[in-house]
């Protein structure tokens, strides 16, 4: 979770004729499936898609999404400065996992690896927790990256493993034979 403290901004109250300096306010924040299927449902797009590009209210509209209990003054949300953007993007991109795969893409009939066959959207990430048998309650609320890691090393332990091709058996039996040369010299 992400504590996020946004701070007020100086505006004049014609009402009263003074300038007033609203109270910074601190949103608990969660990037989960929860909100990313919040914002698509609004937006109608994908919003893990680097390659369309986001307004600074689309940004902000996902804040709204990932806002775990309602703040005290919903104007919070106009006081939202690049600054708190760019916490929250930090805060999505951080993997939250030790956890590193080393698999090559498999490739489909067609040369395409399936990343780049469909867009990842929240009804995809809900379709790939229910063919490897992750509940959705309580994962979907997990920080998505976590859930994504856990998504990929549970197909990477379901499907068998991958046979090397000649060349690469060829490779590997040089090395293991330098290394048992140079083991022997000694």
């Amino acid at each position: 979770m992400l504590q996020l403290t946004v701070l007020g901004k100086e505006y004049w109250d014609s009402e009263k004729e003074i300038f007033s300096y609203p109270e910074a306010q601190t949103l608990q924040l969660e990037h989960s499936l929860i909100s990313l299927s919040k914002w698509e449902a609004k937006w109608h797009k994908a919003f893990l898609d680097d390659k369309t590009p986001k307004s600074f209210a689309e940004y902000v509209d996902y804040i709204r999404c990932m806002t775990i209990k309602p703040p005290k003054d919903p104007g919070v949300y106009d006081m939202i400065t690049m600054r708190e953007i760019q916490e929250v993007d930090d805060y999505c991109r951080d993997p939250m996992s030790a956890t590193v795969i080393n698999s090559q893409k498999k490739e489909t009939k067609k040369g395409k690896s399936p990343s780049k066959i469909k867009k990842l959207t929240s009804e995809v990430i809900y379709a790939e927790m229910a063919l490897v048998g992750i509940p959705f309650e309580p994962c979907e609320k997990w920080h998505l990256n976590r859930l994504l890691m856990t998504i990929r090393v549970a197909n990477e332990i379901q499907e068998p493993g991958q046979k090397m091709s000649p060349l690469e058996v060829a490779k590997m039996q040089r090395a293991q034979n330098a290394a048992y040369h140079a083991s022997r010299k000694h």
